[in-house]
């Protein structure tokens, strides 16, 4: 090999060394980042995940019609979700009927089936409730003898549950602040003080507030009732703001469609084996009118209800489950 030549193979084989050291040492000042080539894939875990249950739909509103009164009960309260819906274990529960006058039995539609509000109150008990009374302020006579002419004092205590004569003592000036008409009554303070309430009105004719349904029913938690009547179906919306009960069931099994609230004449009872229920109070009521031939915009308070956004009275937006046992 020549001199020249042996001297640029030298000279070539130290450039390739100088080469290969210069990059590794660049290699070795980059980022870690720019080492990287290709994307490493995240991570996958093998352990199955907890799919979340659909959320379950029901009925706005549901009727059951053509059995007997707790049958009727029953299965309105089932198309619902159940009574463990609205009762959970050890909760304080109140049911509001409608006692009549304590001169009637059940028959003359002045008064909440007894059948109806007994049901109620063992499904309270069924889903877990602790405590389960029953009252109201009959009119007309003494709460006692009310509670005791209807039936509804031996169907309730029959059931477990408890019969509360409601003290004078016990009703509380109470703030409405979305009242329109009134901002403070008197209001019964253990109402006001339950985990849940039931209403359960009978359906009826009324010569002041052309029907007695739920929102109606309602005055029977207040004092001085009579007061109420100056402006009623606005007052009645009022206190529907402040007395808000988790369920509604109307019992239509026998309905007084005249000469109401008092009622009297067996000739003005209709006898329509009928539960509506719902937790819109609005919505139940409205349903309701049906019975006597009416429309929600009948009944003032219904109307002013849905105005204050305490419910929907368009049965059409609503969903509503319709049966007769046995068919």
């Amino acid at each position: 090999m020549s001199e020249i030549s042996r001297r640029d193979f030298l000279r070539s084989a130290v450039l390739g060394l100088g080469a290969l050291v210069a990059a590794r040492y660049l290699s070795a000042c980059a980022s870690p980042q720019a080492a990287i080539k290709t994307p490493v894939p995240p991570l996958i875990s093998t352990t199955p995940q907890e799919t979340k249950p659909a959320a379950t739909s029901y009925p706005d509103l549901s009727v059951v019609k053509g059995g007997e009164p707790e049958a009727l009960v029953r299965k309105a309260v089932e198309l619902l979700g159940g009574m463990g819906r609205f009762v959970k274990k050890g909760d304080n529960v109140i049911i509001k009927p409608n006692i009549g006058p304590s001169v009637r039995a059940y028959e003359y539609a002045a008064t909440t089936n007894p059948w109806v509000i007994a049901a109620v109150a063992r499904l309270c008990f069924e889903a877990g409730a602790g405590r389960v009374r029953v009252m109201d302020k009959p009119f007309g006579g003494t709460a006692e003898d009310g509670y005791a002419r209807s039936g509804i004092k031996e169907h309730v205590e029959g059931a477990g549950a408890e019969m509360e004569i409601m003290s004078r003592f016990k009703f509380v000036a109470t703030d409405i602040p979305n009242g329109q008409d009134i901002k403070k009554w008197d209001i019964y303070e253990d109402i006001l003080k339950a985990d849940v309430l039931i209403n359960i009105p009978i359906a009826k004719q009324h010569s002041g507030s052309r029907l007695t349904l739920g929102l109606k029913n309602l005055m029977g938690t207040i004092n001085s009732a009579q007061m109420f009547h100056i402006n009623l179906h606005q007052r009645i919306a009022d206190l529907a703001t402040r007395v808000r009960p988790s369920l509604t069931i109307i019992d239509a099994v026998r309905i007084l469609v005249a000469n109401g609230p008092t009622g009297g004449n067996l000739k003005d009872v209709r006898k329509l084996d009928t539960i509506i229920a719902s937790a819109d109070i609005v919505a139940a009521d409205s349903y309701a009118t049906a019975l006597f031939g009416l429309k929600p915009a009948d009944v003032p308070h219904i109307i002013k209800a849905t105005d204050m956004g305490l419910g929907i009275s368009d049965l059409g937006r609503l969903n509503i489950k319709e049966i007769t046992l046995g068919s």
